[in-house]
């Protein structure tokens, strides 16, 4: 009929067969939603988005064979891919993050309300990405740290000489002492009496802790 929407055309993938039944009965009965197919493990999906051209895949994270982000980040290397919701119990930074990163545009813990997975579904399926709040501010509060810690490493790496965070870096590579002597074509000498002077100057207690300034200051 003309001037009639379709539905939003929905793959759920979980290899858990109540999750999968609880979401479909849930999705099939919220207005502009069709649930057009099922898949069981990652390794499925492009099979099932072959066979049913989602618009959305609701996609759980951890499965058997292949896990949600490898699947999301081949399905979205398609031509014309489908959007991804990640649906998951885990929500870890890593787990957000590497979903984000695969090209998932939504990310949702299970114990989201019904009405609003129904809602995130359509908010995808028209170009708007969602995350829930919980994580929204998790991400933030990330961003507001990782901010500080770049900030406070570069300050604090701004009082050695040119030579000393060059030895720095390399010590943040995973370098050993001989390694960086070869690199920085100094004797083994020269760089323990540099890292000497670091630990003191910088007020360190190890090497780690030199690392992890290399890594703040993103030098590595």
């Amino acid at each position: 009929m003309a001037g009639v929407t379709p539905p939003v055309r929905v793959l759920i993938v979980d290899d858990d067969a109540l999750v999968r039944a609880g979401l479909t009965m849930m999705l099939d009965g919220a207005p502009g939603i069709a649930v057009v197919g099922e898949a069981a493990d990652g390794d499925q999906v492009p099979a099932a988005a072959d066979a049913h051209a989602p618009d959305v895949v609701l996609m759980d994270l951890r499965m058997p064979r292949i896990d949600g982000i490898t699947a999301t980040r081949r399905l979205r290397a398609r031509q014309r891919p489908p959007e991804v919701i990640v649906l998951t119990t885990f929500d870890t930074d890593e787990n957000i993050l590497h979903a984000l990163r695969a090209g998932a545009s939504g990310f949702l813990l299970k114990d989201t309300p019904p009405a609003r997975i129904a809602e995130a579904v359509r908010q995808v399926a028209s170009g708007e990405p969602i995350l829930s709040p919980r994580i929204t501010r998790r991400l933030m509060d990330r961003a507001a740290v990782q901010a500080g810690a770049y900030a406070r490493a570069k300050a604090t790496l701004a009082a050695l000489s040119p030579r000393e965070r060059d030895v720095v870096v390399a010590i943040g590579q995973g370098r050993n002492n001989a390694e960086v002597a070869a690199a920085l074509d100094m004797t083994l000498a020269t760089v323990k009496t540099h890292v000497s002077h670091i630990l003191t100057k910088l007020d360190l207690d190890n090497r780690t802790q030199m690392a992890l300034l290399a890594h703040d200051a993103g030098l590595v």
